[in-house]
């Protein structure tokens, strides 16, 4: 199989990652309809049972609750890829999510810039997978936890295990344009004006402490990290903390309706993008021709 590889074109491109839950969903996907199936909805059983689990055996937190779920199914649910993915149809999105994707590609688009969006989050690909927004194109690449499945799609074994901090490692493929997760070129050197999204043009958008080796990495490298926080509660807790401690560098609520504050935030980071990269493109031609006139130099 190729590698999945995007390189460098004339016009910039603007990744914007996001976390999943309660970053675009009010809640943990797994409490939207699968505990509810296996635990009476008794949903901090499940969650108390699966921190146990991982303390008990020094076993990553993710891999305990995917354990965890399939265990959990035995005798009382069929569990597949086809079932999470149904799960995953019932996740209920945070308003204006489902026009999100297209509106904010378009705004880029009328202003010369590709706008990219993908997930990296520590929940399931499969149950993301059957997400409307995402059966309906709106990701470039879902980064998530994930299992393997046998011929009848039944999950045997992790795939993919996705925590806070190898999250920052699906960072490093976007700026590179080495997308599938086994190509070992994402290791390979890339000069800064041949990279395809450098981080000043990321866009990293989480809501919480599991987001903050991302939100710092591209804090610190010139792009935008946003915390969002949940309107209907209004607790800005979490995002007063991320701002002191430099991991964001601007919060909003989690209202991607039109017109909102986050709206308004990511389409001017759109155009100071636009701008930005015309005086790096003229940066980045003084040095070829001083390369040229005086390679012995280089």
């Amino acid at each position: 199989m190729t590698a999945e590889r995007k390189t460098k074109g004339n016009k910039p491109v603007l990744a914007i990652c996001y976390d999943f839950d309660k970053t675009l969903s009010p809640d943990d996907m797994q409490a939207q309809g699968y505990i509810q199936s296996v635990y009476d909805g008794d949903i901090p059983s499940f969650w108390k049972e699966t921190d146990e689990l991982a303390e008990a055996n020094e076993m990553d937190s993710n891999l305990a609750y995917m354990f965890k779920m399939v265990h959990e199914a035995r005798g009382r649910i069929v569990l597949t890829k086809k079932s999470l993915q149904e799960y995953g149809s019932r996740v209920k999105l945070f308003d204006g999510v489902e026009e999100w994707f297209g509106r904010i590609r378009d705004y880029g688009s009328e202003h010369g810039v590709i706008v990219e969006h993908y997930i990296i989050s520590s929940g399931l690909k499969e149950m993301i997978e059957g997400t409307s927004v995402a059966r309906n194109g709106a990701f470039e690449k879902i980064y998530a936890s994930s299992f393997m499945f046998d011929d009848k799609g039944v999950p045997i074994w992790p795939a993919q295990v996705v925590n806070y901090t190898n999250k920052t490692q699906f960072l490093f493929r976007i700026e590179k344009g080495v997308l599938d997760v086994n190509d070992s070129g994402v290791n390979d050197f890339f000069a800064p004006e041949e990279l395809r999204v450098p981080f000043r043009n990321m866009v990293y958008i989480g809501d919480s402490d599991t987001d903050i080796p991302c939100m710092k990495l591209v804090n610190t490298n010139g792009g935008h990290s946003i915390g969002v926080y949940d309107s209907g509660t209004l607790d800005k807790s979490k995002v007063y903390k991320m701002l002191h401690d430099n991991r964001i560098r601007y919060f909003a609520p989690a209202d991607y309706t039109d017109g909102s504050e986050l709206d308004r935030l990511v389409k001017t980071i759109i155009d100071r993008t636009a701008a930005n990269e015309v005086l790096e493109d003229f940066h980045f031609g003084c040095k070829a021709e001083r390369a040229q006139k005086h390679p012995e130099n280089e």
